[in-house]
């Protein structure tokens, strides 16, 4: 699991009222695949593997909002996984104890993405030098 000073300081200015929740989505995030990064874009913490999978919305109010900006790649049956259009899903929890109780299928939507997206760069054509 590779945590970056990047998000470090991202939780040092922005103080979100949901930080101990948000910080345990990260380490669940991060755990569950070694190929998961993180960094701030937009203003806050994205996670990704060959494209952005996550990224905490809302942060300045109470709970963890985790916006999937491609959860709609996603072909597994998460029960917690809000949304039904052609793109984003949401998963959200209101403390720590939620996100306990959710680790498994977080972990879950993290492996299937970096397994997606790892096919999907496999299967990408080489353009001829």
């Amino acid at each position: 699991m590779t945590k970056t000073a990047e998000v470090e300081r991202w939780f040092e200015i922005t103080k979100p009222p949901a930080e101990k929740a948000m910080r345990r989505v990260r380490d669940l995030i991060l755990g569950a695949d070694r190929r998961m990064t993180e960094y701030v874009k937009y203003g806050t913490v994205t996670f990704a593997f060959n494209g952005d999978m996550a990224a905490f919305v809302q942060a300045k109010k109470p709970g963890v909002n985790l916006m999937f900006m491609r959860g709609g790649l996603l072909q597994g049956a998460y029960r917690h996984l809000e949304g039904t259009g052609r793109a984003v899903r949401f998963l959200r929890f209101n403390e720590v104890k939620d996100v306990t109780a959710g680790a498994a299928e977080l972990k879950a939507i993290a492996k299937e993405w970096c397994e997606i997206r790892a096919g999907a760069t496999a299967a990408r054509p080489r353009r001829p030098r």
